[in-house]
């Protein structure tokens, strides 16, 4: 299949042509992602040889992460299968990031600022696929919960920020973490590629990032 995924969560800004099993990528560490997306798509395109209506689908990182980068992404996203009339794929930016750490067990946590990180607990199936352990939140470093076995590892810009406090929250559950570590284009996109096969994409108007913020906050105003 011929799938066109990318990522503006964090502050990389990534994207990624899968092509039949092979895979060109484009990737940036730098703000703006507005003004590089599309620049880096149509490189990806060019450099392929295909038009965007050769497609099967669209991915993009769907968050949690950056406010900003997440309206960014799902915008680029709707316009470009709204033109093309493409399906899309929705992904977890906490699982792009797992997916790309070569481990059985990882802890995917991003700086979601406000002292907080997004967090999530992933497993790898028999495919070689993340699936998650756990439903991804928004929550204080000192109130993450040690996850249940050993042998975990770490990844993400939260751990970045307060690896000490979730390194003592995870206790002997944790193996080690690795720093500077951000999601990537290309692991979305294998992500994405089982998705599709499993018949989960949907139209441009359904996709829509996801905040984790924005759903504990309405959660919170509830009743007493």
């Amino acid at each position: 299949m011929k799938l066109l995924a990318f990522d503006t969560a964090t502050d990389a800004c990534t994207a990624a042509l899968s092509l039949d099993g092979q895979v060109l990528e484009r990737f940036e560490r730098r703000s703006q992602h507005s003004e590089h997306l599309l620049t880096m798509i149509d490189a990806l395109l060019a450099e392929a040889g295909l038009r965007i209506q050769q497609l099967d689908a669209i991915a993009f990182g769907r968050g949690p992460g950056s406010f900003t980068g997440l309206r960014i992404g799902a915008g680029v996203a709707q316009g470009l299968a709204f033109a093309c009339d493409l399906p899309v794929l929705p992904v977890s930016s906490l699982a792009a990031l797992a997916q790309g750490v070569d481990a059985g067990q990882v802890l995917a946590a991003l700086d979601a600022r406000m002292q907080q990180v997004y967090w999530g607990a992933y497993t790898r199936n028999a495919q070689g696929l993340v699936v998650p352990r756990l439903s991804e939140v928004v929550i204080n470093p000192e109130a993450v919960t040690p996850p249940e076995g050993q042998g975990w590892i770490g990844v993400g810009s939260g751990w970045d920020a307060y690896g000490d406090m979730l390194a003592s929250r995870s206790g002997s559950a944790l193996a080690r973490w690795l720093p500077d570590i951000v999601p990537q284009a290309r692991h979305l996109a294998t992500l994405a590629a089982a998705a599709f096969r499993d018949g989960l994409a949907v139209s441009a108007d359904q996709a829509q990032p996801v905040y984790v913020r924005d759903d504990v906050a309405v959660k919170r105003r509830g009743p007493a």
